[in-house]
C-alpha cells in the first residue's frame, strides 16, 4: 500500500476527532449556561488555557458568580475541585499539605493539601504574601508540589483559576510580575450586560437543573494532546513574535510581553483551533487571545497610566500597527 493511502485514513480520523470535539465543546458551554450566565468567550477562555496546560487570572468585583462559574466548569468535565480562600496568614502548608505520622503504620504520610486537584480556584489570591504564593508558583510552572523536601507530581489536568477584586487596596499584596506571567491567560470580568442580568434576576428563584458531565479527564487529556499536533505556519508564528516585539518597544511600555507570551499566546491559538474543529491555526485566533493573553504581562511608565493609558491600549496598538504577511 502506499504511503498516501496509509495517511489518509489517519487523515480521515483527525477530522472526525477535531469535529467532535467541536460538538461535545458545545455541550459543555450548554451545560455551564445552566447556572452561569454571561459571555461565551470566558468559558471558551478558561477550556484554552485547560488544552493549553496554562492557568487563568480573574479580575472582577463581588458578586458576578466567579465562583459558581469556576465550580460549575469542573462538574461538566467530570474534574476534581478544590477551593482555598487565600488570607493573609495562610501558609504554604495549607496549600499543599503536611506530613503527618500514622502510630499504625509507624511512618510519615502526606496529608495533602487542596493543591492536588484538577481544578484548583484560588479565591483573593492576593491577600497572601509572597512565601504563600511561592507555594503556588511551583505548582502552576512545574505540576508539582514539594513538602518538607519531598516532590510529588500533581495529577493532570491541572488547572489553577485565581481571582482578585480590582478595587481592594488594604490587606492585598500585588502579585510580581513574574507570577502574573505564568498566568497564560487574564479575564476581567465586569458587570452582567441589562439582558443577561435580567435572565438572573427571573431565574435566581428557581431550583437550577444539575449539570451533568460532559467530558472525562482522560478526555480532556486526549484533547490537549491534539492541541500539540496543530499546525501553525511560519508566517503566524512570525506575527505572534512581531505583536510580543511592538510591545516591548512602545515608547508608553517598561517591560513589554517576554518570549513565554510569545509561545503562551500560540499555545492558545492552537487550543483555540482545537475547539473549533482545526487542526491549524488562523489570524483570528491570534486577534482573539492577544488581548488576554498579553495585556497583564504589560507593565507601563507611571506617567504613561496617569495620562490614561492602559495595557490593553498597548495590545490594541500593537493588533492595529504589526502587519500580517499571508
Amino acid at each position: 500500500m502506499s504511503n498516501g493511502s496509509d495517511e489518509r485514513p489517519d487523515a480521515e480520523e483527525r477530522i472526525d476527532a477535531l469535529a467532535e470535539i467541536a460538538m461535545r465543546f458545545a455541550r459543555v458551554r450548554g451545560e455551564i449556561e445552566k447556572v452561569y450566565i454571561g459571555p461565551e468567550t470566558i468559558v471558551e477562555a478558561l477550556m484554552i488555557a485547560l488544552l493549553a496546560r496554562g492557568h487563568v487570572l480573574i479580575e472582577g468585583v463581588p458578586g458576578i458568580a466567579k465562583t459558581t462559574l469556576v465550580k460549575t466548569f469542573a462538574q461538566t468535565l467530570d474534574c476534581s475541585y478544590r477551593r482555598i480562600q487565600f488570607t493573609p496568614d495562610l501558609l504554604p502548608s495549607d496549600i499543599t499539605g503536611t506530613y503527618i505520622f500514622n502510630r499504625r503504620n509507624d511512618e510519615f504520610v502526606l496529608r495533602e493539601g487542596p493543591i492536588f486537584a484538577n481544578i484548583v480556584l484560588g479565591d483573593e489570591i492576593n491577600r497572601a504574601p509572597a512565601k504563600t504564593q511561592s507555594a503556588l508558583l511551583e505548582a502552576m510552572q512545574e505540576e508539582q508540589v514539594t513538602v518538607e523536601g519531598t516532590t510529588r507530581a500533581l495529577e493532570r489536568p491541572f488547572l489553577v483559576l485565581a481571582t482578585q477584586n480590582p478595587i481592594e487596596q488594604e490587606g492585598v499584596y500585588l502579585l510580581p510580575e513574574a507570577q502574573l506571567d505564568r498566568f497564560l491567560i487574564k479575564l476581567d470580568m465586569g458587570y452582567p450586560t441589562l439582558e443577561d442580568e435580567l435572565v438572573i434576576m427571573v431565574t435566581h428563584a428557581r431550583e437550577t437543573e444539575p449539570v451533568e458531565p460532559v467530558l472525562s479527564p482522560a478526555e480532556v487529556l486526549r484533547w490537549s494532546q491534539l492541541v500539540e499536533e496543530v499546525t501553525v505556519r511560519r508566517e503566524l508564528v512570525e506575527y505572534i513574535v512581531n505583536l510580543s516585539r511592538y510591545t516591548r518597544a512602545a515608547a508608553q511600555v517598561s517591560l513589554g510581553a517576554s518570549p513565554r507570551a510569545s509561545i503562551a499566546l500560540m499555545r492558545g491559538a492552537k487550543a483555540r483551533a482545537v475547539l473549533r474543529g482545526r487542526d491549524f491555526v488562523l489570524p483570528d485566533d491570534i486577534k482573539a487571545l492577544a488581548p488576554l493573553v498579553l495585556t497583564h504581562r504589560i507593565l507601563l511608565h507611571p506617567e504613561s497610566e496617569l495620562s490614561g493609558v492602559s495595557s490593553r491600549q498597548v495590545v490594541q496598538m500593537a493588533l492595529d500597527s504589526v502587519p500580517y504577511a499571508s
